[in-house]
């Protein structure tokens, strides 16, 4: 009976579902837990967590791409939102480490969003960007790492 309430909350107030489930966590009453829907919303911040991973590397992507690619609009600015990207980015990933071991489909999949996005945005036609990411992803995370003028 307490699972069909707990659906039925569920599907009705999700908030008021949510404080009663850690209510019953806290106070053990596990018995009367909405396991089902629990393990579910627990898978849904699993992928929330590499969704936000890779929309934050995909940000980054954007901004390395910008630097590359339109060198005479370089400033402090851009040079601070690569580094403010990066380091966002490395917070995600510091905070769920065992995301790292997917990283070069996640770097794959960001930069074709990114390249995608950059095109549109700057004019500039797909066919000038590599079809696959040009940096390693330690080069990409790498605080230092700032193309040089050969690369420009």
């Amino acid at each position: 009976m307490a699972d069909m309430t707990n659906t039925t909350l569920y599907d009705r107030d999700f908030y008021t579902w949510l404080n009663e489930q850690a209510g019953l966590l806290r106070v053990g009453r596990r018995s009367e837990f909405d396991i089902e829907n629990v393990a579910e919303e627990i898978e849904c911040l699993a992928r929330g967590e590499k969704r936000e991973l890779k929309s934050r590397l995909k940000i980054l992507l954007i901004r390395l791409l910008k630097w590359q690619f339109q060198p005479g609009h370089r400033s402090g600015s851009w040079r601070h939102g690569v580094t403010v990207a990066r380091m966002e980015f490395a917070d995600i990933l510091n905070d769920s480490p065992s995301l790292a071991p997917q990283m070069q489909s996640v770097v794959e999949s960001a930069y074709r969003s990114a390249r995608l996005r950059v095109a549109a945005k700057s004019g500039f036609a797909e066919a000038m960007f590599q079809p696959s990411c040009p940096w390693s992803y330690v080069q990409i995370t790498d605080l230092d790492f700032w193309l040089d003028a050969s690369e420009d």
